[in-house]
């Protein structure tokens, strides 16, 4: 792909706008050579004002959402993209999030340009197992660990039972709770169907993989080790 198209897709400007960045020697090799738009490069040899190109198409990464962001590109208020570089949201292959977290939930957000990659995440087949920690309204009454595990509960407007999930009591208004898939509010759901409310939800882990030392608003992108471990976790 010549350069012009390949830099526009990264999200820094319109083709006009990337167009004028070469005709003011902005674009260059690692050595500080000039790069002409009809040029062809390697990535990893490009640079823009001295710096290296934003990552390349096939980018994942994993963010630490904070309570009160939208898994969203058009939602009012705050959203997840704004803590992420502007030009990611230029991007095409556009950067989309791998299932979403509510507004009032924290935690572990997977986001990528892959569109193959999200779709084997996120599809049923995969059962990534999903893990959340909830605050309850109420104590735990002591039959909820049995009632999730069952695979029989059904949620109101559902026509299928859940899977299975396993829930581990923290202390009485405490729970953590594994999934391996994804219905929409599927956790405050479930608390609800057995007369409880999530008051806080905070998603810890995505197969294999947890959030480690990411500090809330902060992201990382992923290496081919980080993907081993997403999908090298078994199901509960």
């Amino acid at each position: 792909m010549k350069l012009l198209r390949y830099i526009a897709n990264l999200g820094y400007g319109s083709r006009r706008d990337v167009q004028w960045m070469f005709r003011e020697g902005r674009i260059t090799d690692a050595g500080g050579e000039v790069l002409y738009a009809d040029d062809r490069a390697a990535h990893e040899a490009v640079r823009i004002d001295g710096e290296p190109l934003d990552p390349a198409p096939g980018m994942v990464l994993m963010l630490h959402k904070p309570v009160g962001c939208t898994c969203s590109t058009k939602d009012p208020g705050r959203l997840v993209h704004d803590l992420l570089p502007p030009r990611f949201r230029l991007r095409d292959p556009v950067l989309s999030t791998v299932g979403r977290l509510d507004r009032d939930t924290s935690g572990l957000l997977l986001m990528t340009d892959d569109g193959q990659l999200l779709h084997r995440i996120i599809s049923p087949r995969s059962s990534l197992p999903k893990v959340y920690e909830a605050t309850l309204a109420q104590p735990l009454r002591g039959d909820e660990a049995a009632l999730f595990a069952s695979g029989t509960l059904m949620l109101e407007s559902e026509k299928t039972p859940l899977r299975p999930a396993v829930l581990e009591v923290v202390d009485a208004t405490h729970a953590r709770l594994t999934l391996t898939e994804g219905r929409y509010h599927q956790v405050r759901r479930m608390f609800a169907a057995v007369g409880n409310h999530v008051q806080a939800l905070h998603r810890s882990r995505v197969g294999g993989l947890g959030l480690g030392d990411l500090a809330e608003g902060q992201w990382r992108l992923l290496e081919a080790g980080d993907l081993a471990q997403l999908f090298g976790a078994p199901a509960p």
